[in-house]
């Protein structure tokens, strides 16, 4: 395990591979699962004021989830707030083009320049998944295993993609590049001895 910045990083974040492969598993993450995209505190205000400029792009489905459930719901079972579902199964959110693949109307309107934000963080980062210990002031990062993303575990063996170098975007977006770059030093002094 890491420490950088009082944010814990698990071995498996460092240490497996995953580079995900939309054309084998076309966005199930985006459909499967008990419970939405978990979101952010400052998350919730930021789906309030972007909603008007991504309607356009939900489903009709989504549409009426959200319209009936709200922008988010309140989750309960590990508490917080999750994006919105359309019958307790697709995040209200989710599009699909052509093939069939899972896209997000939040990261469409983001692409159209139409909003700055790109999708919920917890989306970006996953496999990683942040759970936030404010009371104990740390963050752990945990690398969350999901038999739908076999053809990704897959595509990181083989192209050497660990987890953290897959979410390295998303990864400084939420803690900024320098504590990235603080992360691959302590990984490569590691690997090194």
């Amino acid at each position: 395990m890491y420490i950088i910045d009082n944010i814990i990083v698990s071995d498996d974040v460092t240490d497996e591979h995953f580079a995900c492969n939309l054309t084998a598993c076309k966005g199930a993450c985006c459909w499967e699962g008990d419970f939405g995209a978990p979101l952010e505190e400052k998350e919730l205000d930021i789906l309030k004021d972007i909603y008007s400029a991504v309607e356009p792009y939900l489903t009709e489905e989504g549409k009426a989830a959200i319209a009936a459930q709200g922008l988010y719901t309140k989750n309960d079972t590990v508490g917080g707030w999750d994006t919105t579902l359309v019958d307790n199964a697709a995040c209200a959110y989710m599009t699909l083009n052509e093939q069939g693949m899972a896209l997000c109307g939040i990261e469409q309107a983001h692409r159209d320049g139409k909003i700055e934000w790109k999708k919920p963080i917890s989306c970006h980062l996953y496999p990683i998944r942040a759970v936030s210990k404010p009371e104990a002031n740390f963050e752990a990062l945990n690398y969350d295993v999901w038999d739908i993303c076999s053809a990704a575990c897959v595509k990181g063996d083989r192209e050497k993609i660990r987890v953290y170098e897959f979410a390295k975007p998303a990864l400084i977006r939420k803690y900024g590049e320098d504590w990235y770059n603080a992360l691959v030093a302590a990984v490569e002094r590691e690997t090194s001895d």
